[in-house]
């Protein structure tokens, strides 16, 4: 059902490498984790950590765990609004929370964003919104 997750998270001066990565291990174990070094606004250092996850067994742990440790409600009425119209499914989570291996959805701020292709053919978001759907209620 998922194609791919695409991540990235921020890292501030004020925040420690390690943890965020720990956070985003804690999301999706498998991942490969690229650094980049960026500028921000006001010239503090900011590190990016991004990657793909795209092997089928990794993208469907993830999902049942989506699923299992989050609120399925919010979860199904948000589905519309963080879909675009090519099925790519917008998440983010609090990179706090995650530190803790809890699974906390949030709609803005600092965040582990992700990206998350769904297998749909043809790639359009109610195809993409009713696959997502059909999937939680068969959990």
């Amino acid at each position: 059902m998922i194609h791919n997750i695409k991540f990235r998270a921020f890292v501030y001066e004020d925040e420690s490498v390690d943890e965020i990565t720990d956070a985003i291990l804690n999301i999706l174990p498998e991942a490969e984790i690229e650094a980049e070094e960026a500028e921000g606004l006001l010239e503090d250092k900011i590190i990016i950590l991004s990657g793909v996850v795209s092997k089928k067994r990794y993208t469907r742990t993830f999902f049942n765990t989506l699923i299992e440790w989050t609120d399925l409600d919010k979860l199904n009425s948000d589905l519309e609004r963080k879909m675009d119209e090519k099925g790519n499914w917008f998440l983010r989570f609090d990179k706090n929370d995650a530190l803790d291996e809890i699974w906390t959805i949030l709609d803005k701020g600092d965040a582990i964003h992700l990206k998350v292709k769904i297998a749909a053919f043809p790639a359009k978001k109610q195809i993409a919104v009713d696959k997502v759907r059909e999937a939680i209620k068969n959990k």
